[in-house]
């Protein structure tokens, strides 16, 4: 169901089962770790994760699946977190490209994506209240920080659904794009990313999520902000920079 290529830096990841709109079993998640796995130890330096089809991620394939014997803390603490986690660490910048449904571990794929590109058209929410579940992989973290509570119990209580646009309009995501030109502007954006200096968007990623995650403050987030710029001094990327401005020229970095 997992496909990988990898074109000059930049990596696609494509959930590719478009008759289950990507719904993702046990199986599916090993391939997209494995396939984050490759990618990384191939050294690229942007990365794409988008869904074949109408929709990005309906979330998990419930198909076959018996709720009196289902274990849901296994199949999200066990299989889902963990690979979350090593989507959000990936050692470069990656980008989503959403479009149609976008829920549950589709929702968490995209939250631990560091740019969401979603189509106007996208369907982002909590369907779940029909299933008698809630929302998991990070929604409610997100919702409540960018919505707040009552925004988010109206989503959840009553299983509506909002678009693409009005998420970006939220701050959930980072741009809504017109569907037919989704692909397109997410590859082109990757591609320019990729060639842009990796070592700062990694050392700028670690401390976007430090903030987010420890909720730091000004002056702590600068002291972190002083640390990585002092630690790149020494990068080639840095010197290359430098020369390039020096030089009135556009600069050549390679990632190091």
């Amino acid at each position: 169901m997992i496909e990988l290529s990898i074109n000059q830096g930049v990596a696609e990841v494509v959930l590719n089962a478009p008759q289950k709109m990507n719904a993702l079993n046990e199986e599916a998640l090993a391939e997209l770790s494995a396939a984050y796995d490759e990618a990384a130890q191939a050294g690229v330096r942007a990365l794409i994760i988008r869904g074949e089809g109408r929709g990005f991620c309906a979330g998990r394939d419930i198909a076959g699946l018996t709720p009196s014997t289902d274990d849901a803390y296994a199949y999200l603490a066990e299989k889902v977190t963990p690979l979350l986690k090593k989507m959000a660490a990936f050692p470069a910048p990656t980008f989503a490209a959403v479009q149609g449904p976008c829920l549950g571990v589709g929702l968490g794929l995209a939250i631990a994506t560091d740019v969401v590109y979603v189509a106007e058209n996208a369907k982002i929410g909590s369907p779940f209240a029909n299933l008698g579940a809630t929302l998991d992989s990070g929604g409610h973290s997100l919702f409540v920080e960018r919505l707040g509570t009552h925004r988010t119990l109206d989503l959840i209580y009553t299983a509506d659904l909002i678009s693409g646009e009005e998420a970006v309009r939220a701050g959930l995501f980072s741009r809504s794009v017109p569907a037919d030109e989704l692909l397109d502007f997410t590859r082109a954006t990757a591609s320019r990313v990729a060639s842009g200096a990796t070592g700062a968007f990694r050392a700028s990623k670690e401390l976007v999520q430090k903030i987010r995650d420890e909720r730091l403050g000004l002056w702590e987030s600068v002291e972190l902000e002083n640390k990585a710029q002092g630690a790149l001094c020494s990068s080639e990327d840095y010197a290359e920079g430098f020369a390039a401005f020096t030089e009135k020229r556009k600069p050549e970095f390679k990632g190091r």
